[in-house]
């Protein structure tokens, strides 16, 4: 059997549901090839059918986040930390995210060279990443990719950020648990971090700590811990590492373990900042109030009396719909009318009359929320993301969830294919 890490693929994206069947069961059967497919497919923005088939999966790995400045170190305690899971008989997935080349927005450095000794090992399946322009550390697609390696039986999955500044916390919105790399020599290093991505550290790595200065750096970060961390709550250990050599590591993964299974009362505020940090910190807000009328025709004069103009009208046929946006500021007021009785819309006008029928919010990442929304048990009114009105994907949560009014999650428009694909 050939092994294979990563592999190029062609970016056809028309993939049947028969074929995306037959690629997961290949997947779940541990075929690398069709993992790298699957990985190609989600990353390059054309794989929702593979998300989809991948969320009863959701949550069976251990995902370990590795985060810190650049020169820190990060990559070799990566592949120490996949020898130690191996030698432990751990199936791994690496997501490794590297800067972007200015030329091809392929990934500049590449772990695929720096790893090398995992190409025979199935047992390992690396996938080196672009951040294509992306803040926060991570590659926008890195959440799916994680989602796909869960559902091939990856036990754990190791995510390795590019080099991150104080601001750069996404990750938390990935891992189940964070380690974040510091390295003495590089000056103020704590003071220089610590107003964000300090905080969102489970494990603190003081890495290279066979240099001098280690131990003032683990000292800062005790010294740290004890202003911000209140009574009770989860006081991220210390571990000192040499990365090259490998001493550390286990210690290192011990902790990890430890911290997965003991973080408790955190977990439940971890979930919500998961949450946030999966959004963007301006990636959640109001889109648009979904007014359910009679007849568009016949409400937009209201509206446009009021100085509002109707900038789009379609029909989404596989909704029986016709809908009108009319922009309000920075969000917008869609007017909703019924193509045929028997419809959503058709039946709430019935039943209710003309009146507010929803509300929409917007996210930047819609199948991370709408995976994370059911990973939570919230009930949604609709069993997959969907494509409406001008190309923009959405699905619904129940209003049971919300507090009684039916909720739209939108996300960005799905992008035409290029040259007639």
């Amino acid at each position: 059997m050939e092994h294979v890490i990563i592999a190029n693929v062609p970016k056809d994206f028309r993939t049947s549901g028969v074929e995306v069947a037959q690629m997961m069961a290949r997947v779940r059967a541990g075929d690398v090839r069709a993992l790298a497919r699957a990985l190609s497919l989600v990353e390059n923005g054309g794989g929702a059918e593979v998300l989809a088939a991948c969320r009863e999966f959701a949550g069976r790995s251990l995902r370990v986040g590795v985060t810190g400045p650049p020169g820190a170190g990060k990559s070799t305690l990566v592949d120490q930390m996949v020898r130690w899971l191996r030698q432990q008989g751990q199936s791994v997935g690496v997501v490794a995210v590297d800067p972007s080349s200015p030329y091809t927005g392929g990934a500049l450095l590449g772990d695929r060279i720096r790893m090398q000794d995992f190409a025979g090992d199935d047992g390992v399946f690396i996938r080196s990443m672009a951040s294509r322009g992306a803040m926060g550390g991570v590659a926008r697609a890195a959440a799916d990719v994680c989602s796909v390696m869960e559902a091939a039986g990856r036990q754990t999955i190791v995510i390795e950020t590019v080099g991150v500044g104080q601001d750069e916390v996404d990750v938390i919105g990935l891992a189940d648990v964070t380690v974040l790399v510091l390295v003495p020599g590089m000056g103020d290093e704590v003071q220089s971090l610590k107003a964000g991505v300090m905080e969102v550290a489970d494990v603190f790595v003081v890495n290279k700590s066979d240099r001098g200065g280690a131990e003032l750096v683990e000292q800062e970060i005790v010294a740290m811990q004890a202003l911000a961390v209140g009574e009770g709550e989860w006081v991220p250990p210390v571990v000192r590492t040499v990365a090259t050599t490998g001493e550390g590591v286990k210690e290192l993964m011990e902790t990890v373990r430890r911290c997965a299974l003991e973080k408790g009362s955190r977990r439940v505020r971890l979930e919500s900042a998961d949450t946030l940090c999966v959004l963007g910190q301006g990636g959640l807000r109001l889109d648009h109030l979904g007014v359910a009328v009679k007849s568009i025709a016949g409400a937009r004069g209201f509206y446009e009396a009021l100085g509002l103009v109707v900038s789009h009208e379609e029909t989404v046929e596989h909704e029986q719909v016709k809908t009108a946006m009319l922009p309000l500021g920075e969000s917008r007021i869609e007017l909703l009318e019924a193509t045929e009785a028997d419809s959503t819309i058709g039946r709430f006008l019935a039943k209710r009359g003309e009146g507010l029928h929803h509300i929409a919010v917007h996210v930047d990442e819609i199948d991370v929320m709408f995976a994370r929304l059911t990973k939570q048990g919230v009930r949604l009114a609709s069993n997959a993301v969907r494509v409406g009105a001008g190309g923009h994907r959405y699905f619904f949560v129940h209003p049971a969830s919300t507090g009684g009014v039916l909720l739209e999650i939108v996300g960005d428009a799905v992008e035409p294919r290029k040259g007639g694909e």
